[in-house]
């Protein structure tokens, strides 16, 4: 089990990454468009960074669209597009107001160009924040990121910059999106599949998992604190016996 801090709380994890899964199944169930149900996780996000804030957590990265998702149907990529801007420049005051800072991890080079400058300008404007650390998964996927680290740390070799033998998973990891980022104690994916779905493969190597058959839409401040519990019960070895983590 977790120790505990000098208030007698489990501490908070540093990092808890979300596949934000089920809005579509959640309008469709309801006999509403797919994109009802993308308009109705936004306020999701909202209320999720509320109670990632409120409890201490340091960075919470969501998985707000794949590389694979721009093989959707244009119509639905291009309201993806529209809501995620809209939604970022809406809640940018509440983010500064709470101290958040906005960034994101992904290929936006992908993105249309007014969305991706939209999106950078609400980024910059919360540069300052010094609290939650809110990260944006967009066109983003693990195996693009990983492809591109490789190919980084090949340049570097063929240019004579960099000893082949040199490469460490320190340095690998340097190259990656999440470069500076703490790797994610818990990961959370609603909407009840159980697979990884290409996110932060490289990272999740000792990530706690929890899936729940939950919307995204439904999801609460009361289950996430649940999981942040649930979480704090699990006991993680890194490879050591449960002794020797009891003795620390």
């Amino acid at each position: 089990m977790e120790k505990t801090d000098n208030t007698g709380k489990c501490p908070a994890p540093l990092h808890v990454a979300v596949i934000m899964d089920g809005n579509g199944r959640w309008a469709q169930a309801r006999g509403l468009d797919r994109s009802e149900g993308h308009v109705e996780g936004v306020n999701t996000v909202r209320r999720i960074t509320e109670a990632a804030s409120e409890a201490g957590i340091g960075y919470l990265t969501l998985y707000t669209f794949s590389t694979e998702n721009w093989n959707r149907p244009k119509t639905e990529v291009d309201a993806l597009m529209h809501l995620i801007v809209i939604a970022i420049e809406r809640e940018t005051p509440d983010l500064i107001k709470n101290n958040v800072r906005l960034s994101s991890i992904g290929d936006l080079d992908r993105m249309p160009a007014e969305a991706r400058a939209r999106l950078e300008k609400c980024m910059a404007e919360t540069s300052g924040c010094t609290g939650l650390n809110l990260v944006l998964a967009l066109s983003y996927s693990s195996r693009w990121e990983i492809a591109r680290a490789a190919a980084s740390l090949c340049r570097q070799a063929a240019d004579g910059s960099l000893n082949p033998d040199d490469v460490t998973p320190e340095l690998f990891a340097s190259h990656l999106a999440t470069a500076g980022m703490p790797d994610p104690d818990l990961l959370i994916r609603t909407g009840g599949d159980r697979r990884i779905s290409n996110y932060l493969l490289y990272q999740i190597a000792y990530t706690e998992l929890i899936f729940t058959p939950t919307f995204w839409p439904d999801y609460s401040k009361e289950e996430f604190f649940g999981h942040i519990e649930e979480f704090n019960r699990r006991q993680r070895r890194f490879g050591l016996t449960g002794e020797q983590i009891e003795a620390k």
